[in-house]
């Protein structure tokens, strides 16, 4: 996935169309991508996990996030399609350790 410009992403997953999702942050998430949402493009056929994996290495606490697809949570292997909504919801309690490194040492996170 690119990062760091506006506008449109992309996450190559091997196909050829492409498709886009709004990607909604929650919690600690706003203040880590310094944003509210954005838009993605995805290959069509893309799945939760895809758009996860474009994510690696951005969010320490990726295994922990619940994902809501249009409002429903939603597994991995859902298939995204084109205008969905994507809501990335972080660990509300008990994610100490991780709200450290994003808030930093000592400080509590807001949101």
């Amino acid at each position: 996935m690119m990062f760091g410009r506006r506008g449109s992403q992309r996450v190559r997953v091997g196909y050829a169309v492409w498709m886009r999702v709004q990607v909604l942050y929650f919690g600690v998430l706003k203040d880590a991508f310094g944003r509210e949402n954005e838009e993605l493009e995805l290959a069509e056929g893309a799945t939760v996990a895809d758009l996860l994996r474009g994510f690696r290495g951005r969010i320490g606490f990726l295994d922990s996030i619940a994902v809501a697809v249009n409002q429903e949570y939603a597994k991995a292997g859902d298939v995204l399609k084109e205008g969905d909504e994507v809501a990335l919801l972080p660990p509300v309690s008990g994610g100490t350790q991780v709200l450290k490194s994003f808030c930093g040492k000592g400080k509590r996170a807001q949101g």
